[in-house]
């Protein structure tokens, strides 16, 4: 019987740089959903799971309160909910199990062009604006620091023109929002990137079977990020070189072609890129009729 308490929630952010890429993520895994009229929720259509589409900052305490099983948000969200709650004296309630290579971006501190700035001990009695608090408090406490953390819950790079602060510790990706704003970038608390984060409380054996089965197809889709599935013809006598041009492969398929002693078909997952200069150089040990195609799907 398929009841509310029986269905995965996974909570993903609304509108946002990680929105698109988390979901064509969930497609891949084979999932498809109807959005409801608000466009808040998304009801699975497949299997019995939901999504919750939310602010990202929202993810961390919806998976800790269990209100959603699974979430997909950015690393410096979790870390900054959970040096939140260590400071509260709890422990997060959520776990992190997955990297998910998108979203990249980091955390870093800047300076006004002009700011005379040496080394870590320049921040001392200085005041730093943010959002992150709970991050850069733990960084400087780490680093023997005493400074004015100033919060800021938006637009922190104009803190420095208002007179609000000396420096500021945001999130830069390109680092154009810096320079439009006459900033440079002068050290990195955090490099940050989608993570998937799952809920401690005890599940019923259902309902963790079902996210051990997502998180299983999560892990067969990342496994093939750049992954790619060669076939080629070679000599004998050249497999082994052949073998080690091979990017990232662990045990080729060896296969005897009909009627041709001495050469083979050679079939392989490569879990690296493969570039021509790849191709170029196997063709140079002999291989013939080489053909690569992308993985989409792989379990181990």
């Amino acid at each position: 019987m398929d009841t509310s308490e029986q269905r995965i929630k996974i909570a993903v952010q609304k509108t946002g740089r990680l929105t698109d890429h988390s979901l064509d993520l969930l497609e891949r895994c084979g999932l498809k959903f109807t959005q409801s009229k608000d466009q808040l929720f998304c009801y699975g259509e497949n299997m019995p799971i939901d999504l919750l589409l939310v602010r990202d900052d929202d993810i961390p305490g919806l998976v800790s309160d269990d209100v959603c099983d699974l979430g997909i948000v950015g690393l410096n969200i979790v870390e900054e909910k959970r040096q939140g709650l260590l400071n509260d004296g709890r422990e997060a309630m959520f776990k992190q199990v997955f990297e998910l290579d998108f979203g990249h971006c980091r955390l870093s501190l800047a300076a006004p062009d002009g700011t005379e700035y040496q080394d870590l001990r320049s921040l001392n009695n200085q005041r730093i604006a943010t959002s992150y608090t709970g991050i850069l408090r733990d960084y400087l406490t780490k680093n023997d620091i005493v400074a004015e953390i100033v919060y800021f819950s938006g637009a922190v790079e104009i803190a420095p023109k208002l007179g609000r602060a000396d420096y500021i510790c945001d999130l830069v990706s390109t680092g154009s929002t810096l320079d439009a704003n006459g900033l440079r970038e002068v050290g990195v608390l955090l490099e940050s990137e989608a993570v998937v984060i799952q809920t401690r409380a005890e599940l019923s054996e259902d309902k963790q079977a079902l996210v051990d089965r997502i998180l299983q197809r999560l892990d067969g889709v990342l496994q093939v990020r750049e992954s790619k599935y060669i076939m080629l013809h070679a000599p004998r006598a050249a497999l082994a070189e052949i073998r080690a041009l091979l990017p990232g492969s662990e045990a080729p398929t060896v296969i005897p072609l009909e009627g041709v002693a001495d050469k083979v078909a050679i079939h392989a997952v490569c879990r690296e890129n493969v570039f021509w200069e790849t191709l170029e150089n196997l063709k140079s040990a002999g291989a013939s009729s080489l053909l690569v195609l992308p993985v989409e799907k792989m379990l181990a």
